[in-house]
């Protein structure tokens, strides 16, 4: 199975016309089509209008300061019951 994701536009006359490229001659196909109507674009929102204090990211946004992250061995994998 692929999935393809096109974009179009519905004619003045209610009707979608699709012309999509599979890459397949002569072979039968199942075809399944969703929709979702496109919300018209709207300005940006800021930090702040998505409920983050202001000067948020400009506080936290950095590299670590503090002793060197390190990371232990691994340890052994763990042999579990097999499941039904």
């Amino acid at each position: 199975m692929q999935s393809i994701k096109i974009r179009s536009r519905v004619g003045g006359d209610g009707m979608l016309h699709l012309q999509v490229p599979v890459g397949i001659k002569d072979t039968d196909l199942e075809v399944i089509v969703v929709f979702q109507r496109i919300s018209p674009a709207t300005e940006a929102k800021t930090p702040e209008d998505l409920g983050w204090s202001p000067g948020f990211f400009e506080t936290v946004i950095g590299s670590w300061e503090g002793e060197p992250l390190v990371r232990p061995d691994q340890l052994e994998y763990e042999m579990r019951e097999e499941l039904l």
